[in-house]
């Protein structure tokens, strides 16, 4: 029998537990995974692949490289799709969202308490606060060196980050980040059209292909229709939804990414300090689960209660739609060497967009003395090279910073 999301092929027999447990299991799964993912999206990766397809075997290696690569594929936060894919794929719609819940709610009630903190007690002057912020740097800086490393390995692809760079930097508008994307991704198109791209099966998911294209509308209406409804309603809630909503669909090649668009929504506008952003970034390298929750800390300081919800459901609203959308069409879109080389394109335009974002606001915002650089410098060799964990490089940055208020 069809199901109310237009299953396009007949059910098969399924001998997995009944759909309430089901649903209970996808939670609290994802929810163990949400208070002991330490470590960024790649370790998160890791985790997952332990988890689901060792452990508990709900999905085979080959579909699991196929989601990660999907979901890799997709502008967002990449662990968070992939949770929501495995949700998905195990309990529909539902799972997909219980599983989201599970993995985001431990990260985003850590961030919340922080900027409860921050507002209970007045730290802008604080040596650890001070800390936080060179550990930002530190953390931005692997972020640039690894996304090079891996998305801007060639010359030609390198240029393109620089130049992202430069134009992000020399232009700062509301609309620079997103015309520098397309311009970079029309540049991918041309510069390598000639990418090949293997034939893959398709991932088996309980929803039809009609539910999959509104999931795909609504983000593309939504994107184009929210900045035209707030040039003509003066609604914060609506600025800051179309902000967030904005931010999560742009970002392509990784959560740091997600980093200079909430800056350009939050800081220019008043709604959060450029000393608050830093430090709640910064403080985000130390809780488990996804970076994106930063947006729940900058909806708490700026907008309350309210603001962390708005927030929250904005940045992660394009990835659910995306995933939902994508994963019944990912083998045909897969085969697709336009779409293969426009990617190439705008993940190098990323990096430039990161590094701009690693000298404003990081770099200026942090480092104002040799001291400050001597701690930023010896924070980025024990992430970079020692492989110490983003939380340790947090913590430590926090130490050291109120080391130096008390003896300076």
């Amino acid at each position: 029998m069809n199901n109310i999301f237009g299953r396009d092929t007949a059910p098969q027999p399924d001998n997995r537990p009944k759909s309430s447990s089901r649903l209970r299991e996808i939670f609290a799964v994802s929810l163990k995974l949400g208070l002991t993912s330490f470590g960024g999206p790649v370790a998160h990766l890791g985790y997952f692949r332990e988890e689901y397809v060792r452990r508990r075997k709900w999905i085979d290696e080959r579909d699991y490289g196929e989601l990660v690569a999907l979901c890799q594929f997709l502008p967002g936060p990449a662990s968070s799709q992939v949770g929501m894919g495995i949700g998905m794929m195990r309990g529909g719609v539902a799972g997909a969202l219980l599983a989201w819940a599970g993995f985001t709610l431990p990260s985003v009630a850590l961030m919340i308490l922080f900027a409860l903190l921050l507002q209970t007690f007045d730290a802008s002057g604080a040596g650890w606060i001070h800390g936080l912020k060179i550990a930002a740097v530190a953390v931005v800086a692997q972020a640039v060196l690894g996304m090079g490393r891996s998305l801007a390995p060639d010359r030609t692809r390198a240029a393109i980050a620089v130049l992202a760079a430069c134009a992000v930097l020399l232009g700062q508008t509301a609309f620079s980040q997103i015309s520098v994307i397309a311009a970079a991704a029309v540049a991918g198109m041309i510069l390598y059209r000639k990418t090949q791209a293997d034939s893959v099966p398709g991932l088996r998911v309980p929803i039809g292909k009609k539910f999959a294209a509104c999931c795909l509308i609504a983000f593309f209406a939504l994107l184009a229709l929210l900045p035209l409804l707030r040039s003509v309603v003066d609604n914060e809630a609506l600025n800051l939804f179309d902000g967030f909503y904005r931010s999560g669909a742009l970002v392509f090649g990784g959560g740091h990414v997600v980093l200079p668009l909430l800056e350009r929504e939050v800081v220019p506008t008043g709604f959060v300090n450029a000393s608050d952003f830093l430090s709640g970034y910064a403080a985000a390298q130390a809780v488990p689960g996804p970076l994106f929750t930063f947006a729940a800390y900058l909806g708490m300081i700026g907008g309350g209660w309210s603001g962390a919800l708005i927030c929250t459901v904005a940045v992660f609203l394009p990835a659910f739609l995306l995933v939902a959308g994508a994963l019944p069409f990912w083998s045909r879109v897969n085969r697709s060497p336009g779409i293969r080389a426009a990617v190439k394109g705008a993940n190098a335009a990323v990096v430039g967009i990161l590094l701009a974002a690693l000298y404003d606001p990081v770099w200026i915002s942090a480092v104002g003395s040799s001291a400050d650089f001597a701690l930023a410098a010896l924070l980025f060799v024990l992430l970079n090279f020692c492989k110490l964990p983003a939380w340790a490089i947090a913590a430590a940055g926090a130490a050291v910073g109120e080391l130096f208020g008390l003896l300076f």
